[in-house]
């Protein structure tokens, strides 16, 4: 196994004046981008934080795992972001460019874990899902039913086409587009999950890795899976509007609208927080954010807003962040993020 170290030393003179110079001042806010799904913790630690310190409240915008961290990786100086929340974990090929555009020294923090979920309105009945149901019922490509091992385009119209056992009910699904993480962790956990459980294609992952993939992490395109953007709050507006239809989000929303929404079961485990929490739920992920150590000292407010977020009293078994759907990692992992963080410690990318 091979180790990217992300820098190793003081932050080099040319790079901190490119963060202090702009236009002859310096930014005075900490500029945040990135994932949906984390955008309303890391919201609320900023309201928190400003109301309780001397600097301005930071500033956030939703833009899509991927979005952030392309905004994110772009380069150094107050023209760029100095934070990006995830709701997965960077990958090789965005540290690469992180690199190529001199942002070689960052700070990797695992917030807490959030399930995904597929949820419909409380005007319907709770769906009870398998992995292998939401794979036949939303990859672009399915085994055969006449049987056999070939693949062919998805011809599932309906859930009770999928499994005897579901609703005669027209398979509508809203979700995330590519950019997003949950998008990203839904095809790794719920769909290839379900599309594993066929030992031809399972055999695929030894002989074709990238066409097992392709099977498995593929979405239709045929009006089946409407992407809705990368603002979750739209899809809960559009599931109340119409019962019929479900929607993938994150567990967080799910919780901050239980009075309309419901979460389905998937592989009989309902999305609830203790489920979540023990690793019984099978659709749960980490969440994350970056932050450009290069920034740090140049941009006011940053390290205080770490220091917020890595708080007990913002993401402990009992802080403020539970209150909002964040399910909180075991108090050893905390005490080794908040460690990173205190310690502004950079990312080690690990690379099979």
């Amino acid at each position: 196994m091979n180790r990217i170290i992300l820098g190793a030393g003081a932050v080099p003179l040319a790079l901190a004046a490119s963060v202090q110079l702009a236009h002859g001042q310096a930014r005075d806010y900490v500029s945040i981008v990135g994932s949906s799904t984390v955008y309303p913790f890391a919201t609320v630690v900023a309201e928190q934080f400003g109301k309780t310190s001397r600097f301005k409240t930071p500033t956030i915008e939703s833009t899509g795992s991927g979005g952030g961290l392309k905004l994110f990786c772009a380069g150094i100086g107050v023209n760029h972001p100095d934070i990006t929340n995830s709701s997965r974990r960077i990958k090789q090929s965005e540290v690469d460019r992180c690199e190529e555009n001199g942002v070689d020294e960052i700070i990797e923090v695992k917030v807490g874990y959030d399930g995904i979920v597929l949820a419909n309105s409380k005007a319907n009945d709770v769906m009870e899902v398998s992995r292998r149901d939401i794979f036949l019922a939303l990859a672009r490509e399915v085994p055969n039913p006449a049987g056999g091992e070939a693949l062919v385009p998805n011809p599932y119209q309906t859930w009770k086409d999928v499994n005897d056992a579901l609703p005669d009910r027209k398979i509508v699904v809203l979700g995330p587009p590519p950019t997003s993480g949950t998008r990203d962790a839904f095809a790794e956990l719920a769909l290839e999950g379900g599309c594993k459980t066929f030992d031809f294609i399972k055999a695929m992952k030894k002989t074709d890795g990238k066409a097992y993939k392709s099977v498995c992490h593929s979405i239709r395109e045929d009006g089946t899976y409407v992407e809705a953007g990368e603002n979750d709050n739209l899809i809960v507006q559009k599931l109340v509007a119409d019962p019929e239809a479900f929607g993938v989000f994150g567990f967080s929303f799910l919780d901050q609208n239980l009075d309309k929404l419901q979460g389905s079961m998937v592989d009989g485990v309902a999305p609830e927080f203790e489920a979540i929490a023990d690793g019984d739920y099978p659709v749960s992920r980490p969440l994350y954010f970056y932050v450009k150590k290069a920034h740090l000292g140049q941009i006011p407010g940053i390290e205080g807003y770490l220091a917020e977020f890595t708080s007990e009293t913002a993401w402990g078994e009992d802080g403020y962040l539970t209150d909002k759907g964040l399910i909180p990692m075991p108090e050893e992992e905390r005490m080794k993020f908040a460690s990173d963080v205190k310690n502004l410690n950079p990312l080690q990318f690990a690379m099979e």
